[in-house]
């Protein structure tokens, strides 16, 4: 009888040690084939075991009994749906660790600086990784989703890269982030402006940033652009930059801006109207809305592009006639001149 439990025992222990070693080989089994890394979606309401069988079906790592067993006791709840990444050769182990921890891989989103609201909203439809929650909205009943009813969406987006969670998080909820950065960047440059600016509230300095945006992409002339913009306001002169000309005109622009596109009155057009266009033309980056609430001092009123990237700046518009004539004119014969005062 002794020899029989002992033997009872004895065989029971050596089950528990194949079963164990049975169960961490399968969790040291590599997942994947090749490749540096295996993505793969989880959909709402799916379990680990649903997870891990699609995995087994499609030849990315061995669901035996043990896996199974072990994913049982382990977590039997349904898990955050998204997309999943993990390097090919990491162990079955660290699979279904990140799968009960919901670590759901992170992709980035750019917002490029000068993008308008319809290149943003272009860019957040082809996303496909994105719930779209916004496509079928107009900019109003974008901007009331996003709790600033009546507010125009231009600028009001901060250009960044954002970071979302592939098939899990919404365009809303990434508009959402982008809308919040921006208006505390406008809020640190409205609050330490220089004195003496012609805005009288900070949706004007984001206009004005967002002109800048537009006439430059050098970083070290954003201030002297703005000084140029904020010397013509504080004069009376009109603004008469083709950036806003350019938006006016809308998706009907062709590459060309016409005489009579200068005379043709529009909201945005700064030839025919005085001061700040009504809304931004596009999302300022921090740079610009910082350039334009420190402008930098000086007595320059006209700029013209020397076709490098770079501008010629001007204090009279004799000095601007003969920089137009240098940069531009031997170039091309449609250019017009800047402002007269």
């Amino acid at each position: 009888m002794v020899a029989t439990v002992r033997a009872f025992f004895v065989l029971s222990f050596f089950a528990l040690f194949i079963g164990a070693l049975w169960t961490w080989q399968q969790l040291q089994q590599p997942v994947g084939t090749d490749g540096d890394t295996l993505l793969f979606v989880v959909q709402a309401g799916e379990t680990p075991g649903h997870v891990l069988h699609k995995l087994d079906a499609d030849g990315h790592l061995h669901y035996g009994i043990p896996l199974r067993i072990w994913v049982r006791f382990q977590n039997t709840g349904s898990m955050q749906a998204g997309q999943y990444e993990i390097a090919r050769g990491s162990s079955a182990r660290e699979l279904i660790d990140k799968l009960f921890a919901g670590s759901i891989a992170q992709r980035p989103f750019a917002l490029i600086e000068g993008w308008n609201i319809r290149q943003l909203r272009d860019a957040l439809r082809s996303e496909v990784r994105l719930r779209q929650e916004t496509a079928t909205l107009s900019d109003a009943e974008l901007m009331a989703r996003l709790g600033r009813p009546g507010m125009h969406p231009e600028g009001r987006f901060a250009p960044d890269t954002y970071f979302f969670a592939p098939y899990s998080s919404s365009d809303l909820e990434l508009l959402g982030w982008a809308l919040r950065a921006q208006e505390a960047r406008l809020a640190e440059a409205w609050s330490s402006r220089a004195a003496g600016l012609p805005y009288t509230r900070s949706d004007e300095l984001l206009v004005m940033a967002s002109i800048v945006e537009k006439e430059t992409g050098q970083a070290g002339e954003r201030a002297e652009i703005a000084g140029v913009f904020v010397r013509r306001m504080q004069i009376g002169m009109r603004l008469q930059t083709d950036p806003t000309v350019i938006y006016g005109i809308g998706a009907g622009y062709d590459g060309n801006i016409t005489r009579a596109d200068l005379l043709r009155p529009t909201p945005y057009n700064t030839y025919t109207i005085d001061g700040l266009p009504p809304t931004p033309i596009a999302m300022p980056g921090k740079a610009a809305l910082d350039a334009a609430a420190h402008p930098a001092a000086g007595n320059s009123l006209y700029f013209v592009g020397r076709g490098d990237g770079s501008h010629q700046f001007s204090a009279t518009l004799s000095e601007h006639n003969a920089a137009v004539h240098e940069y531009q004119l031997r170039r091309r014969n449609d250019y017009h001149s800047a402002p007269k005062p």
